[in-house]
């Protein structure tokens, strides 16, 4: 039996695996990079084992440290999670030749499947050779990995190029492998995939479909089992075809087989040969543990003849540190406080008090409903985010709101082109009175040591906050009934609640601070200072980091006094496995070139100046 189980991943999965561990009775084993040093995951295993580095490429995909430290450590089993070395069929048979129990399908069935481009030959499915105008749009994508990385639409011929180089280098930054295809690019389908588990007596598992058409940058974002509004016929369909994909191939352990639904019929997408990030849904509607079944299965226990019978309605939504009015710009900061209410499942690889840093993927937590329907899973769900106490980075928790209370979402009629229709719409002005709460709350602080009122009427005070990129101000006055303000009824104030009656209506706001970082309800705040230093003056044409991150390439021949046009891409920044153009905004001459590849930058840093012509 299995004793001891190293996870060669980090944060969320490798914390997921190690609860299921501890309730087994099974040590566990991490690793960490330099970076994730005091990370939870680190924290939460029985033992760890450090990675020197912090990039990827020197930590978490070397798989041959990551063998040495399971030996050094005592384990006897190795869990990939998901991303980094979980779909490289190389590292996997290094377990094996280690002595190691490997938690996953054979070597073989990974090289047949992880690899899109086999997988689909071996499907009967040809990706795009020779592309013309005629197969516009296609879609650039790895061979290997996932999670959105290493893919590019392209819509325009001349574009092609491009979206090749740069979905090659994204995808070997993330995978270590940069291969990619090309395929046609199904406008507005649905994404619907099949869990399967399979054990090495033969039997396979087909445990229900899951919707994941909520995608950003083709990377899902809430997900859902089963998926709603297929026919019977279609449900069975896409069934038959995982369970024929993994027959295929002897797969043993958990997998997913993807597809895109587009007007009645499955195009099959790809296999994934590993536990998918949006698995808690299926555990939910089927009442089991998947990574206690992959545990067994390694151990060479027989599945059930049958899988158990589906339960109510399960939904996920993924909390990540980003700005979507911002491109879904990364986010950076200390992550101060994280509290799910009672009656949803929290999966995350953070607490109170860790950094987010720049260096993985923005995902901070998932947060899963499980209810007997549809509809009142979506709505335990939008009510558990609107309670969550999330203190830190910018998150997208507005945005997955509204999502889930959008009618063409919460009516099953959504695709994956909800976010490029709905986005703008879709975040929403912040609390209004957000400034005003925060005030009151640091004004009763500041009164308990020598505010107080007085006798002679007195100008309002006044109190600056920047809120969603802007700067607000709230008014207020002291006096000898207590705290008072224009427009609404001051009923209760102290610290870190304060009531408000706007038109009769009393409202609540609970307020925490953090040095200038102001928290109200779901509002984010940062007080500005009373006299405001000097701001650092950048010329005309300055491009500046838009997040933290590392610049990976520079474009070829740029340098001072290049001519660029409007859209040339300039520079390549690196955050979170993710790659971002920066572009030229303007026709002109470059006049500053203050990067080179290899630095590290700051939100704000000069990265070049374009002098427009």
């Amino acid at each position: 039996m299995i004793t001891s189980v190293l996870v060669a991943n980090r944060g969320e999965i490798a914390c997921r695996v190690f609860r299921t561990c501890r309730r087994l009775g099974i040590r566990t084993v991490a690793v960490h990079s330099d970076a994730d040093t005091g990370a939870l995951h680190t924290r939460e295993a029985d033992t760890a084992v450090r990675l020197p580095g912090a990039a990827p490429a020197d930590t978490y995909l070397r798989g041959d440290l990551i063998v040495k430290a399971a030996l050094a450590a005592g384990a006897d089993a190795v869990h990939p999670g998901y991303g980094f070395l979980s779909e490289n069929a190389d590292f996997a048979r290094a377990v094996l030749d280690a002595g190691l129990t490997w938690i996953g399908p054979p070597p073989e069935a990974i090289e047949a499947m992880a690899s899109k481009t086999r997988a689909k030959q071996l499907l009967g499915i040809a990706p795009l050779a020779d592309v013309t105008e005629a197969d516009l749009p296609v879609l650039v994508k790895a061979a290997a990995g996932g999670g959105g990385r290493g893919m590019r639409v392209v819509r325009r011929l001349d574009e092609l190029p491009a979206a090749l180089e740069g979905a090659a280098a994204e995808a070997a930054s993330a995978f270590g492998d940069g291969e990619v295809f090309v395929e046609p690019y199904v406008e507005n389908g649905r994404h619907v995939e099949v869990q399967i588990l399979a054990d090495t007596h033969g039997t396979v598992w087909a445990l229900g479909t899951r919707d994941c058409s909520l995608q950003r940058r083709h990377q899902k974002v809430i997900e859902e089992a089963p998926a709603p509004g297929l026919s019977a016929e279609l449900d069975e369909e896409l069934r038959t075809v995982a369970v024929r994909a993994a027959r295929s191939v002897d797969y043993v352990g958990a997998g997913t087989v993807e597809f895109l639904v587009a007007d009645g019929r499955a195009h099959f997408l790809e296999m994934n040969t590993r536990l998918q990030v949006e698995h808690p849904v299926t555990e939910e509607v089927f009442g089991l543990d998947l990574v206690a079944e992959q545990l067994r299965v390694a151990e060479g226990e027989a599945l059930a003849q049958d899988p158990p019978a589906l339960s109510g309605h399960a939904v996920e939504a993924r909390l990540y540190a980003e700005d979507p009015a911002r491109d879904w710009a990364p986010q950076t900061g200390t992550l101060h406080r994280l509290t799910a209410p009672d009656g949803v499942r929290l999966d995350t690889g953070y607490t109170d008090g860790d950094e987010i840093g720049v260096h993985y993927d923005p995902m901070l937590a998932k947060l899963i409903a499980h209810a007997p329907t549809r509809a009142e899973a979506l709505r335990a769900l939008a009510g558990a985010l609107e309670r969550l106490t999330l203190h830190g980075p910018t998150t997208n928790r507005a945005l997955l709101l509204a999502s889930l209370r959008h009618e063409e979402f919460t009516s099953a009629r959504m695709d994956t082109g909800f976010f490029d229709r709905h986005l703008a719409a879709l975040g929403g002005p912040p609390d209004p009175l957000a400034p005003l709460a925060a005030a009151l709350a640091d004004a009763h602080g500041r009164s308990r040591f020598g505010g107080g009122w007085r006798n002679v009427p007195s100008r309002p005070q006044t109190k600056s906050y920047t809120m969603a990129g802007e700067e607000h101000e709230a008014h207020y006055r002291h006096t000898r009934d207590g705290l008072q303000t224009d427009g609404a009824r001051v009923v209760h104030a102290d610290a870190s609640l304060v009531v408000l009656e706007v038109d009769g209506v009393q409202r609540k706001f609970e307020v925490a601070r953090y040095g200038d970082d102001v928290y109200v309800n779901a509002t984010a705040l940062r007080a500005l200072p009373r006299f405001p230093a000097p701001g650092t003056q950048h010329a005309p044409g300055s491009l500046l980091a838009p997040m933290p991150g590392t610049v990976v390439r520079v474009a070829e021949g740029l340098e001072v006094g290049a001519t660029v046009k409007e859209g040339d891409p300039l520079i390549w920044l690196e955050a979170m496995k993710m790659q971002h153009r920066i572009t030229a905004p303007a026709t002109g001459t470059l006049t500053a070139l203050e990067v080179a590849p290899g630095q590290q930058v700051t939100v704000g840093h000069l990265l070049a100046v374009v002098e427009p012509a």
